[in-house]
């Protein structure tokens, strides 16, 4: 991973924007993603959104040889799943969506976890929780903080509702690389860890499994899955630290922060 680069008042306007474009795809997603459609569609659906309709890049196709525009993770799976025909998606699924997106030269990474019509009510909860542990990190941004306040936070909320954090994969940096410094841990204790500084952007990106914290890489080489396939849920922004705080690049258009 790269060194920190600190953003200038231009590459934040950049930022912003690839952000705001980032933004617009979760929100067409929400009419595509159901019960009966398989993930390469998804993925399919979001490439041509990306390149026709946005005039930009999915940052992810080509990155370390990945051959898609986008991550599906259903159920189980952690991170870094492929998009399949053969998988379609069943009304008592839940799906992480992860998908990145260039313009004019940055860089804006996100994800969503949708719950399909039919998901259990052990299932909302962890999505719910886990939306709750992303904001509680991305609430403790601000100059003068550090990187271990964010991850602290997260962990509280995860672990007070019963949840493990999985520690294997991070938050990074990100602007005109997908992946600078610093690596942003959702786990850690108060105090310690980088300091915040204007300027810099970065995702905050909790990972959360509803038993062991533990994973497996499956054979594909991509696909990380809960070791005892328990369900797994995550949410993801791109975060600005600002002067006085922090701004969120990647808020969706209906998307509220919470109080």
């Amino acid at each position: 991973m790269s060194a920190i680069v600190l953003k200038n008042a231009d590459e934040i306007v950049l930022m912003r924007q690839s952000g705001k474009l980032l933004a617009q795809v979760f929100e067409m997603l929400e009419d595509v993603v159901k019960p009966g459609v398989s993930t390469l569609e998804i993925n399919d659906r979001a490439e041509e959104y990306i390149v026709s309709e946005l005039k930009s890049r999915p940052a992810s196709k080509g990155q370390y040889g990945f051959k898609f525009a986008l991550n599906t993770s259903v159920n189980e799976v952690v991170c870094h799943g492929i998009p399949d025909q053969t998988r379609k998606l069943n009304s008592t699924d839940i799906i992480n969506v992860d998908i990145t997106l260039e313009k004019d030269g940055f860089i804006a990474d996100s994800s969503t976890t949708f719950v399909l019509p039919n998901a259990s009510r052990a299932a909302q909860k962890l999505v719910k929780t886990t939306y709750k542990a992303m904001w509680a990190g991305i609430k403790q941004v601000r100059p003068g903080a550090r990187l271990g306040d964010v991850g602290a936070a997260i962990q509280q909320v995860a672990e007070t509702a019963g949840y493990s954090i999985v520690k294997d994969y991070c938050g990074h940096g990100i602007g005109r690389d997908m992946h600078e410094g610093p690596s942003v841990m959702h786990f850690g204790k108060k105090g310690t860890g980088i300091l915040l500084k204007e300027g810099m952007t970065f995702t905050i990106e909790p990972m959360v499994n509803a038993g062991t914290e533990l994973t497996v890489t499956k054979e594909d080489g991509w696909t990380v899955e809960t070791l005892d396939r328990k369900l797994s849920a995550q949410w993801e922004h791109t975060v600005l630290v600002t002067s006085d705080g922090y701004e969120v690049l990647t808020l969706r258009p209906d998307e509220r922060i919470p109080g």
